[in-house]
């Protein structure tokens, strides 16, 4: 009954975000790219990323050699 109300409350959630004006969307992302922020969000986004991916990299070597042992 937990993993049924919790999918429930996971799904609305998602509908509450998306639910979203389209006009407001997307003069939204015209300010952006008219200002030029679109780019640092996006690296911003791609530094976390990459960093995240160097994380896991790391994580798998050490967990690899912990398994050798």
């Amino acid at each position: 009954m937990k993993k049924f109300t919790l999918s429930i409350i996971a799904i609305l959630g998602v509908l509450f975000v998306s639910a979203q004006d389209a006009a407001a969307s997307a003069s939204q992302q015209e300010g952006m790219n008219s200002n030029g922020k679109i780019w640092v969000v996006m690296t911003v986004c791609l530094t976390i990323l990459s960093g995240l991916i160097l994380y896991v990299a790391s994580l798998d070597k050490k967990l690899g050699r912990l398994e050798k042992k």
